[in-house]
């Protein structure tokens, strides 16, 4: 049988408008989907429907056409497929992985602190969960529910990774690429999910957080292959876990550089970064925000 077709997405948020750092995540993929004879897709990730804007998702799609980009059709949209990410919420449910947390963010900064000096952080930098409402009775639990407490479905770190290393029959690992490979060789690295403790993986008001939802729409799509900027190489962790336990295919990962500024700090939109519509509407040309971003030129 011969090997699928590789597939490959850009999976932009619509919670802002894109900068130079997309702009090098987007062309690089497609870059990589056109040396391999594969597919791009673009997947909108507009689960958090209350930051989603429709004219940041238009200005996405204009942006991309305008770097001289194509992708396959239909685009899917996250937002559309919510009792999708629920259907695989309640398989892990089934297996004892998830419980309701209600804990605040003040609350778990206040015992993760009293915790260890300094407190504990997960890659993210977020404080690492120290087990509040992790063994509440079940009784209580429900009480808090039905009375409309806002809570969030933590995933039971230390079960999953048992279970995950009984079904995999060993350590848990990823395939990845060096973005210099031309997506030949393979290695493998063992992932370490235990870094990021009982992550969440939805809340009462969102089924689905960013790690649950690109799982299952990797899996759904037929995504052979995962680049992603560097600063996603530990969600890997996370993302092989969830593939273990749910029975979804493996994907190969890449993890290209990230686009920084003169400080050394990576773009984003948060920190008001400029944006392709400001370098655009400054003149720039398609070849300015290829160099600009530090890609070989076409």
């Amino acid at each position: 049988m011969s090997d699928p077709m590789p597939v490959l997405r850009f999976a932009p948020s619509p919670n802002g408008y894109l900068h130079l750092g997309h702009a090098y995540s987007a062309l690089f993929t497609w870059r990589t989907a056109e040396a391999m004879n594969g597919q791009f897709l673009i997947r909108i990730e507009d689960i958090d429907t209350s930051r989603a804007r429709v004219e940041y998702e238009a200005a996405i799609f204009d942006d991309l056409a305008w770097l001289g980009i194509s992708w396959e059709q239909a685009v899917r949209r996250q937002s559309e497929h919510l009792a999708f990410y629920s259907d695989y919420l309640g398989q892990l449910s089934a297996l004892g992985l998830i419980y309701p947390c209600f804990a605040t963010r003040r609350e778990i900064a206040i015992a993760a602190k009293a915790r260890s000096t300094p407190p504990s952080r997960d890659p993210d930098g977020a404080y690492l969960y120290p087990g509040l409402h992790k063994n509440m009775p079940d009784e209580e639990r429900q009480a808090r529910i039905a009375s409309g407490q806002s809570y969030a479905l933590r995933l039971d770190m230390e079960k999953a990774i048992a279970r995950a290393n009984a079904m995999n029959g060993g350590p848990i690992c990823f395939r990845s690429l060096s973005p210099d490979d031309k997506g030949l060789p393979v290695s493998t690295s063992t992932a370490r999910p235990e870094r990021w403790g009982d992550v969440v993986l939805a809340r009462k008001e969102t089924p689905a957080s960013y790690h649950l939802a690109v799982v299952a729409d990797d899996a759904l799509q037929g995504v052979t292959h995962v680049t992603r900027g560097a600063d996603l190489l530990a969600a890997t962790d996370i993302h092989r876990l969830l593939q273990i336990l749910l029975n979804l295919p493996e994907p190969v990962y890449c993890h290209h550089p990230l686009v920084l500024d003169e400080t050394g700090r990576k773009l984003s939109k948060s920190h008001g970064d400029k944006s392709l519509q400001s370098l655009r509407a400054e003149g720039r040309t398609r070849e300015d925000i290829v160099r600009l971003a530090g890609l070989p030129r076409d």
